[in-house]
């Protein structure tokens, strides 16, 4: 007795004759091959389809397939975004981003303090605490720190706080020092050496002062070199006349179609 595909929906029954039985076998084999080879053809064009419509990386394709940790990933941003980070409180103090000058130069601490007693009142002055400001200086072979010393002093009576200002500097804010300002500047313009040997000779010093930072202090030291400007100048135009550049130039000699050498151009006054 032979079966076929549609018998098989309507076969509620197994079976008893062990003939029947191997033929309904038989045919459910056959059958699940058929499957088979039809669900390997259904995905084979499901996949070209896919690819004709999203491309062979298409996004779509990948985000089935995430593994654990994207998925720890993604848990963690989603995290951040239903917790953000509290607000930065701008009124803290500002923090300077400058290296702590070594711990093996000099120092030299100055101490500035106003008077005993408050002014307003008379009463006697006591010390709540004290304000370091580090200057580095330059001594001729040899670096020192000189230290500024201000004590914050209250009036025990009238409650009074008293300080004294800080003295006037090279550069506002800045670290060097008139004379290591002054020996930078000297090394540059007239012993011609320049920033960056001159980082060179700081280093031996064991102490790292970068190219950058020399430029700026120059950059900002020339407000400073305006009045030894004006002398110059005032100096130089004294004279009947300004040679103002003594670099000989070819010029035109009439007549002879050639060029002749040329003297210094110069100014009268």
């Amino acid at each position: 007795m032979l079966y076929n595909s549609s018998m098989l929906k309507d076969l509620d029954l197994i079976p008893e004759d062990p003939a029947e039985l191997k033929a309904v076998n038989k045919l459910l084999v056959e059958e699940v091959k058929a499957l088979s080879l039809k669900v390997e053809q259904l995905q084979h064009q499901l996949h070209g389809a896919n690819r004709h419509r999203f491309g062979s990386k298409s996004e779509t394709l990948y985000q089935l397939h995430l593994n654990l940790a994207e998925a720890v990933a993604i848990a963690e941003v989603a995290e951040k975004q239903c917790n953000p980070a509290p607000l930065v409180d701008k009124s803290e103090k500002r923090q300077h981003s400058r290296k702590p000058l070594p711990a093996h130069l000099e120092r030299n601490d100055t101490v500035l303090l106003s008077s005993d007693n408050c002014r307003q009142c008379g009463g006697t002055l006591k010390q709540l605490g004290a304000d370091f400001t580090e200057e580095l200086e330059y001594v001729p072979g040899r670096f020192v720190v000189n230290r500024i010393l201000r004590p914050r002093l209250s009036c025990s009576c009238c409650e009074t706080v008293v300080q004294v200002p800080l003295p006037s500097r090279p550069i506002e804010r800045g670290r060097p020092g008139p004379g290591l300002l002054a020996n930078v500047l000297v090394g540059k313009f007239c012993d011609h050496l320049p920033l960056y040997r001159q980082s060179q000779i700081f280093a031996r010093e064991n102490f790292d002062l970068d190219r950058s930072t020399l430029s700026d202090w120059v950059g900002r030291s020339s407000a400073l070199l305006e009045p030894l400007a004006d002398a110059i100048g005032r100096l130089v135009r004294q004279g009947s006349a300004v040679f103002a550049d003594d670099t000989p130039v070819k010029l035109q000699a009439p007549g002879n179609k050639k060029t002749k050498r040329g003297g210094p151009v110069c100014l009268d006054m």
